[in-house]
């Protein structure tokens, strides 16, 4: 099993995957998906399907003084939208 991180941003989204025996991660690909979460989910799906996952890790926007910031919103839609999807 294997963790894939996420770092959603409003064009592309970077993703990451850890190694079968979860020791180290890696770069997967970046996604360009010029904000269409259609585009992103189409592609985590292809992801899930090719590689055996069993946690997203889901990078929060944080400012210097741990708080949420604008982002923040945004990516807790998107995390809304993993979790109908695939849990």
């Amino acid at each position: 099993m294997r963790k894939l991180g996420i770092d959603y941003g409003d064009v592309r989204v970077g993703l990451a995957i850890t190694d079968a025996l979860q020791i180290t991660a890696q770069g997967l690909e970046t996604v360009n998906c010029n904000g269409n979460d259609k585009i992103l989910l189409k592609r985590l799906d292809e992801i899930m399907a090719e590689y055996e996952i069993d946690t997203i890790v889901v990078g929060m926007p944080l400012n210097l003084k741990g708080e949420q910031t604008s982002r923040a919103e945004k990516t807790n839609q998107l995390i809304h939208k993993l979790k109908i999807g695939y849990i």
